[in-house]
């Protein structure tokens, strides 16, 4: 019993001696074993093409609008158009009712008459009183022949009287012909009070300065009209005209943008709301940043002439502003700013991590140009910066969409 005892103690220590050695000989290896390092996203710096894409939403606009004033004052007789009526340049809108017009128009025409009779009135005296000298002043050459002739013939007293006669005549023609002149300018003047008084009398036609779009109508059949030629008075107006088969669409250009912006440069268009893309260029823009959004407004002229757009309506933009051929390029993600200084952390050759200060060119939606700082076929880290320390040793993971943005930048 006493040694069947023995052999069983003896055989539990040899089992936890053995369990002890081995316990010990992993627990030693596992605390001599290194760490695995980290792992680090890394992408390559490649060398290709990039563009600065600028998206940008803008809103239509109408080329002008315009509100359309009646130029005398009276009541409408007949409004002929209505909200969403399309007319054309010269196209009768209303007809006002101006009863003293009609009055003053009819006075003027009698005075412009009478201007002409007197007119001729005049232009007879004229001819009168040249005949009246005609005959004066032959007599007075005839006594003043005969008293040459045969001196003491004529009495010097008849002859001063021809004289004085025929001299009086002829002033009678300056004098005829000074009152004709007057008669004139005052017929000039009547026909002058006539022309306004009628084209006053026309103003009472309201016709369409431009080709357009009636957005809206302020008055009805029977309203009052005040002239709107003054500013001192609220005048109504009788509808608003839009300008809408030319339409400017207007996009603000952040201030950082305005440097690239010429006139002529091609910007594709989608708008989603009739499901139509095209392609317009900038005619114009302000040259003036807004001191509250810091964007400058820029307009691009939309042919609207089957007014598919209308005014008020977005539109999605892309503007090239600059493209660059076999640049140096990396992903945006791997650039850390610092103020107005950036860098990136680069993985060398025996997988240590490196800060490295690099200079930016222009920015795509996914990658931007190094002007200087990295060469190609070095591997920068393209998140997660913060985590890494310059020394550490990584173990450096190459990013799958690397490929994918280059070939997304180079479209």
């Amino acid at each position: 019993m006493r040694k069947r005892l023995w052999v069983f103690f003896t055989a539990c220590a040899v089992v936890g001696v053995l369990a002890f050695l081995i316990f010990h000989y992993f627990y030693r290896n596992s605390a001599q074993a290194a760490p695995e390092p980290p792992s680090a996203r890394v992408a390559s710096v490649q060398r290709g093409p990039i563009e600065h894409v600028l998206a940008l939403a803008g809103q239509f606009q109408p080329y002008q609008i315009v509100d359309v004033h009646a130029k005398v004052s009276g009541y409408i007789r007949h409004i002929y158009v209505d909200i969403g009526d399309k007319v054309r340049a010269g196209q009768l809108l209303a007809v006002l009712e101006v009863p003293e017009l009609n009055a003053q128009a009819k006075g003027t025409v009698a005075e412009l008459a009478r201007s002409k009779d007197e007119i001729s009135r005049a232009e007879h005296d004229v001819v009168r009183a040249q005949s009246e000298h005609q005959s004066l002043h032959a007599d007075y050459l005839r006594l003043k022949q005969a008293a040459a002739a045969q001196p003491g013939l004529i009495a010097e007293q008849e002859l001063d009287d021809a004289q004085s006669k025929d001299l009086a005549s002829e002033a009678q023609i300056d004098a005829a012909k000074a009152t004709l002149a007057a008669r004139q300018r005052q017929s000039e003047s009547a026909d002058a009070d006539n022309e306004r008084v009628h084209d006053l009398e026309a103003y009472t036609n309201v016709v369409a300065p431009l080709n357009g779009v009636i957005v809206w109508r302020y008055a009805d059949t029977g309203a009052l009209i005040q002239a709107g030629t003054t500013s001192d008075v609220q005048s109504l107006p009788l509808v608003k005209l839009s300008q809408s088969d030319l339409l400017r669409l207007r996009l603000p250009v952040p201030e950082d943008d305005v440097q690239y912006i010429h006139e002529g440069d091609e910007v594709q268009v989608r708008v989603d709301a009739v499901n139509r893309t095209f392609t317009g260029k900038v005619v114009r823009f302000t040259r003036d940043v807004s001191l509250v959004t810091r964007t400058m407004e820029t307009e691009i002229d939309v042919e609207n002439n089957d007014l598919s757009l209308t005014p008020g309506m977005y539109a999605n933009t892309q503007l090239q502003l600059v493209h660059h051929d076999n640049v140096i390029t990396i992903p945006v993600e791997a650039v850390v700013q610092n103020g107005k200084q950036a860098s990136v952390l680069i993985v060398d050759r025996q997988n240590r991590v490196q800060t490295r200060t690099v200079q930016l060119g222009i920015q795509s939606s996914s990658r931007v140009e190094v002007l200087s700082g990295l060469s190609e076929g070095e591997q920068v880290i393209t998140g997660g910066q913060a985590n890494y320390q310059p020394g550490e040793r990584v173990k450096a993971r190459l990013a799958d969409s690397t490929a994918d943005n280059a070939k997304g930048d180079e479209q």
